[in-house]
């Protein structure tokens, strides 16, 4: 069974990973132009969030 990790990162993207590989990094500010992608937008609008993580 593959283990997959969710890792919001602090003032940044979610980062999805599967067996140890990072498979997608996903908005979480609401400001990416390439959404459901991150694009960096969170650094450019100051966005801020706590980190945190999920083990599915």
């Amino acid at each position: 069974m593959a283990k997959i990790t969710i890792d919001a990162t602090e003032n940044g993207p979610y980062v999805i990973t599967v067996d140890r590989k990072t498979v997608a990094a996903l908005c979480r500010c609401g400001a990416s132009s390439n959404k459901p992608n991150c694009d960096g937008s969170h650094s450019k609008i100051g966005f801020k969030a706590k980190a945190f993580k999920l083990e599915v």
